[in-house]
């Protein structure tokens, strides 16, 4: 732990606050001094620096790709929706995630670890300069914006932690008040859930309801009641999280008012659906630092107008999942995997060449707002050219994804210059769909399949909404979102709200993190194996241990650095 406990902040210090998300552009340049640092000003900037770790960035722009706020690879290739992509050679250490082999030495954990350990520390730094500035005979912050700063940094501490604690389980807590010593030997054997429980009930007693400081980028209320909740739900304390949920509910406006579209655009990102978001933008001086770096590699290849680097691709049985029955509603059976649509994966020559994509098949919307495949319209990009764009089909397929592209309309001041597959578009942590749906959930487990119905339904109903995607004048599917007529119990409602969450948040790094507080991971991941390897061989034979997959092992650096106070997890 010393390492990471060492590492500086005072570099990001100098960031100072605007409107926005602008108040994270901002070059870091050279240090200050402590006495700089224990004024209100030194206490705001060191409360930047905590939130400028929500990207999963130190520095830099490559590498930072497993400590991506939308936690794609650890999310949605662990999962069932989504492949590595790229090629099989390129972040190979990333198959290891992909196929559940993983070892202690896997990069993609060290960085993961560090960097969100990085931000902890950072919150940890802006109490400890708050109590400093509150306590002594300088000049403070008032006594409200002084709870506001605390409320906030404890917010971000409860993220960094929740997101480490959802992968690795077992791990070491410091705060405020550890120093660098006692760092270095604080043990991973104690529960860190009451202790994340702690500075988000702090979060909601103090967060006004109003951003703080008038910047939409700031965490307020709403959303650590919704964190709040989500935080009971991965517990099964669904009664508890259930009033968090109606809170944030009641608050925002209908979810069929707002379009789906909107939570994946440039131009209307931080709408009335955004709840807790990862604010990423370009710097002034055109660097991305603190943009999107984490999704950077999701950009496609070849002739795609984004030509780098061809990972994070839908999986074929994501695709399929899509599918609708004559009333619109989807094959909750899994026997959407009946006669499966493979694009032109399993064409060659001139009935590959001259591929037209089957306008008549029946599919819900969001597929065309998820995936991009081939001869349907892909944003403003035209047409999606299939193999074209994708760096190795026969690895990973012939769909490439969506919702972390941008229009190119938008590339100038959003994308970094000769790299535009880092964009300043943001990452949603928790959306109102989502809150929806986990009110849904925790509705079914309280008795209530009626409300859980209507939030279902209402998700369904905004889905019906989305603008047409047409090929040559005509719909380029039979799109269809029929509404459940009824829940009959609660093995089928719990069934439909778990199919409703893949269709709505797919690829947006849930999946996995679903299916393992279901209890469902090793059933759904074997069962799409069998699927996928049909056409991928590398998705063959994929096992899953539900005594050590369920979680990651603790990076063995950190074993190393620790001196025997960390303890590797049971299984690695």
């Amino acid at each position: 732990m010393k390492r990471i406990y060492n590492l500086s902040i005072i570099a990001l210090l100098l960031l100072t606050a605007s409107c926005g998300k602008k108040f994270l552009e901002q070059t870091p340049q050279g240090q200050l001094t402590e006495s700089q640092l224990t004024t209100p000003q030194g206490v705001e900037d060191a409360l930047i620096g905590a939130y400028g770790l929500m990207n999963g960035n130190i520095s830099g722009t490559w590498g930072n790709y497993a400590p991506a706020p939308s936690m794609w690879l650890f999310g949605e290739v662990a999962a069932d929706d989504a492949h590595k992509g790229s090629s099989s050679t390129d972040q190979s250490y990333m198959n290891e995630i992909e196929h559940h082999t993983l070892t202690t030495t896997n990069d993609n954990l060290s960085i993961t670890w560090h960097n969100y350990y990085e931000g902890i520390i950072r919150c940890n730094n802006t109490i400890s300069l708050l109590t400093t500035v509150q306590n002594g005979d300088g000049k403070k912050l008032d006594d409200s914006r002084a709870k506001e700063v605390e409320a906030e940094a404890k917010m971000l501490r409860a993220h960094y932690y929740f997101l480490l604690q959802r992968l690795f389980v077992n791990i070491p807590y410091i705060d405020e008040t550890t120093t660098t010593t006692a760092a270095q030997s604080v043990k991973n054997d104690q529960d860190v859930l009451p202790k994340i429980e702690a500075d988000l009930q702090f979060a909601v007693a103090n967060l006004p309801d109003a951003h703080p400081k008038g910047e939409v980028g700031r965490t307020n209320k709403l959303a650590a009641q919704a964190y709040l909740g989500k935080f009971y739900l991965y517990q099964k304390k669904y009664a508890e999280a259930l009033t968090l949920f109606k809170t944030v509910i009641a608050a925002k406006p209908a979810l069929a008012t707002i379009p789906f579209q909107n939570n994946f655009n440039i131009g209307t990102e931080n709408g009335s659906e955004s709840i807790f978001t990862v604010q990423n933008v370009i710097n002034s001086d055109g660097s991305g630092d603190n943009a999107n770096v984490g999704d950077m590699l999701s950009g496609f290849y070849g002739t795609a107008p984004v030509n780098c680097c061809g990972f994070s691709q839908p999986s074929i049985d994501l695709v399929n999942s899509y599918k609708v029955d004559a009333n619109g509603l989807p094959y909750l059976d899994n026997s959407y995997r009946t006669n499966p649509y493979t694009s032109d994966m399993l064409l060659s020559g001139a009935a590959k060449d001259n591929y037209k994509v089957n306008q008549t098949l029946a599919f819900d919307p969001r597929l065309d707002y998820t995936v991009g495949r081939r001869g349907v319209p892909y944003r403003d990009w035209g047409v999606m050219a299939g193999d074209a764009w994708i760096r190795d089909p026969a690895y990973a397929g012939p769909f490439v994804g969506f919702k972390s592209m941008i229009n190119q309309a938008d590339f100038t001041g959003n994308t970094v210059s000769g790299g535009m597959y880092i964009t300043g578009l943001n990452i949603n942590i928790i959306r109102l769909a989502d809150v929806y749906l986990m009110a849904a959930e925790c509705a079914i487990e309280t008795g209530d399949l009626t409300s859980a119905l209507t939030w279902v339904n209402a998700v369904r109903a905004r889905a019906a909404k989305l603008p047409v995607v047409t090929v040559d004048g005509t719909p380029a599917a039979d799109y269809k979102v029929g509404q459940y007529p009824s829940f009959p119990n609660a093995d089928y409602a719990r069934n439909a709200v778990r199919f409703e969450r893949r269709l709505e948040l797919a690829m947006e790094g849930h999946r996995f993190f679903d299916l393992v507080r279901w209890g469902i991971a090793k059933k759904t991941i074997e069962s799409y194996s069998s699927f996928e390897g049909q056409f991928l061989e590398n998705n063959k034979g994929i096992t899953f241990d539900e005594s050590k997959n369920t979680y990651y092992p603790i990076p063995q650096t950190e074993i190393d650095k620790s001196n025997g106070a960390l303890k590797q997890n049971n299984g690695y």
